[in-house]
Formats: C-alpha cells, sequence, structure tokens
C-alpha cells in the first residue's frame, strides 16, 4: 500500500502542478472558458460571468498550490480532501459536458493540449482513482522536509504562483500555444489541405410507408424507398479536419478585406475585441503608437467587434484616426490576451504582439 500511495503521490502531484501551470500561464483564456460554463446554455450560471477572472486565478493557483503541497508532504489531510473535492466537482463537470454536449473542450490543460469531453472525463475518473488511493492512505503520505524548510517551500510555491499569474495578465502568456503567436502565418493557418480527413456523418432518412414509421440510416445518399419523406436527422460520427485558425476575418462594412491585409507588409494591427471595455491605460498610448508607426512606414488598422457609435466614440476620445475593421469577438480574444493588444504583421506573418503595457518596446 505504501509503495501504491507514493506512485499515486508523484503522479498526482506532477499532474496537478502541470495542469495548474499551463493554465496559470494563460489565465484570462481560461476565464473565457469558465464564462463558457457560467452560461445560461451549459450550467445556467450567468451571475458567476463577471468573477470568472478571480475565480480562475484562484482556482489555478490553488491547482498548483495543492499539487506542490502533497509532493512535500504538507498538510496532508486538508491537501488530500482539497483535491479529492477538486477532483469530484470537476468529474461531474467534465461529466455534465460530454453526456450533454456542452462544451467541446474543458480547458483542462488551456491550449497546450486539446481534450475532448470525453477524454477529459476519462481523465478525471483516472485521477479520482489515484486520489481515492491518497485519501485511503494517506498515513503514508509525510513530510519530506522537517517543519520551518517545509512551510518556507510551501508558501513559496503560493507566492511564485501568484506572481506567475499577475505577471502573465500584466503581459502576455510566456508561452502562447496558440495559432496567432509569433512566428505564425495567419493565412497559413485558415487553409484546409486538400487531403485532409473530411467529416463523417450518419444520415437518418424517416418514411410514412403504408401507415408505418421507418428509418433508414446512410451516409449521406437519399434511399430509394416508397413511401413520404418525413424528414432527416444527422449525427456526427467523426470530426474532419479544423483549420487552427477559424472566425479571423478583417471586414468593413461593405467588403471582406482579409486577404487584402494578409498579403500587406509593416502592418500593425490594434487588437480590441471590446472598444467598450478597453482598458483606458491602454487606450491612452494609441495616438502615439499611431504616430511612432506612420512615421517609420507602417499602416495601422485596428480590429474590434463593437459598433460603429464605440468605434467613432475611441477616434474622439483619445486623439485616433486609423480605421476599425469587424471580426469576431471570440477570435479576438484568442489573437491576443489584452484589450487593447497589438501585433506587427507581415504577409499575414507574427512579427511582434505585445500586452498594452508593454507597447512602448514595440520596435519598428
Amino acid at each position: 500500500m505504501k509503495i501504491l500511495v507514493t506512485i499515486s503521490r508523484i503522479f498526482v502531484g506532477v499532474l496537478f502542478i502541470i495542469s495548474g501551470l499551463i493554465k496559470l500561464n494563460d489565465p484570462l483564456g481560461f476565464s473565457y472558458k469558465l464564462q463558457e460554463y457560467f452560461s445560461a446554455e451549459v450550467l445556467n450560471i450567468p451571475f458567476l460571468e463577471p468573477y470568472a477572472l478571480g475565480i480562475s486565478i484562484f482556482v489555478v493557483v490553488f491547482e498548483v498550490v495543492l499539487g506542490v503541497f502533497l509532493l512535500i508532504g504538507y498538510k496532508p489531510k486538508f491537501t488530500i480532501w482539497s483535491l479529492l473535492g477538486m477532483i469530484v466537482f470537476f468529474t461531474f463537470l467534465t461529466f455534465y459536458s460530454a453526456y450533454f454536449d456542452k462544451v467541446k473542450d474543458c480547458g483542462c490543460f488551456g491550449d497546450a493540449l486539446k481534450l475532448t469531453p470525453w477524454e477529459s472525463f476519462t481523465k478525471d475518473v483516472v485521477l479520482l482513482f489515484f486520489i481515492l488511493i491518497l485519501f485511503f492512505g494517506k498515513k503514508y503520505v509525510n513530510p519530506i522536509f522537517s517543519k520551518f524548510p517545509l512551510t518556507i517551500v510551501a508558501l513559496l510555491g503560493f507566492v511564485l504562483s501568484l506572481w506567475f499569474g499577475y505577471h502573465v495578465l500584466m503581459h502576455l502568456p510566456s508561452v502562447d500555444f496558440r495559432a496567432y503567436a509569433i512566428g505564425k502565418n495567419i493565412k497559413e493557418g485558415m487553409e484546409i489541405p486538400e487531403d485532409a480527413p473530411k467529416p463523417i456523418l450518419e444520415y437518418s432518412w424517416k418514411f410514412n410507408v403504408n401507415g408505418k414509421e421507418e428509418i433508414i440510416v446512410t451516409d449521406g445518399s437519399y434511399p430509394s424507398v416508397e413511401g413520404e419523406f418525413v424528414g432527416v436527422e444527422t449525427k456526427m460520427i467523426q470530426e474532419g479536419y479544423a483549420p487552427p485558425v477559424v472566425d479571423f476575418s478583417i471586414e468593413s462594412d461593405e467588403e471582406d478585406l482579409t486577404e487584402h491585409f494578409l498579403t500587406e507588409h509593416n502592418l500593425l494591427v490594434v487588437v480590441s475585441y471590446s472598444l467598450e471595455k478597453i482598458e483606458r491605460g491602454g487606450a491612452l498610448k494609441l495616438k502615439t503608437l499611431q504616430e511612432r508607426a506612420r512615421d517609420n512606414g507602417y499602416e495601422i488598422i485596428g480590429l474590434t467587434a463593437s459598433g460603429e457609435d464605440a468605434k467613432q466614440r475611441v477616434k474622439e476620445d483619445y486623439g485616433i484616426d486609423f480605421d476599425w475593421y469587424l471580426c469576431d469577438e471570440k477570435a479576438l480574444k484568442t489573437v491576443v490576451r489584452s484589450n487593447p493588444g497589438v501585433l506587427e504583421l507581415n504577409s499575414g506573418t507574427v512579427m511582434q504582439k505585445v500586452h498594452w503595457n508593454d507597447i512602448e518596446s514595440l520596435k519598428f
């Protein structure tokens, strides 16, 4: 039993630290996932949506800290009970999401590793098994240091986790796992290879044959049936290839300019998924940024999901005159974890990307 507890202790502790650090690298992204869970379509607790960022930071810091506590044997009873409570809750959440097909990706490992709902549920069941071993064998979970150094290591784990979370919020994720990372080409990310796997669908055709309902299943072809057609239902058997970049566009009221701007050189793009929620500190820097960009031969544009009134208000309030184009809000939240954030594009390739706190660090 002691050996089994030791194996479980290492496995659970390391996995919680890795999972927590990946999400702590991008707490804003995890908060968007929590908002999805809180929405009326999933758990129907929308009153929690405004607190999603605070909850996300608490959860991921707690996750890392529990992993550290378990490995060093700090307060084992509290640690194991907390681990059990967390895994029971998340096992329920991932089962609910998978069974009712509510959320396509749990966000357990951020953008670093995408898991389907059923894969997430399976992962949580495995973790629950190992945590139950720890629960029933907690007498074997002993501290690896004496009391004082144990407390110091535990405190350092908490402080460093909190500092890291704050740091990436004030700048950008230290590691960017998304399709808009520096060096990635947005245009290429939108393309679907010719040999890419196609989705496999199952079609259930319903007919009324001599007063009786008859259902015929095909892969899409219309069945030869002597009867009255009633309806058809489709079921996804296997999803096809999904390009890394989806829903990204640069549109004016009259036309789609995505192709045009993704072939431009020396293009600076200011991203604000919501001009109504734009950070004032960042907006105040846009006039100087506009002047620097133009002085160095760069074209500057804005991307937002907001309407004309918000665009005009921001132009007037902050003394800027570059044009704002439309893009999907969810896509913009994925492009950069900052409102506003700034990208330099060269023929669609991301050359630089900064949080508004770091606008001065842009090199022209």
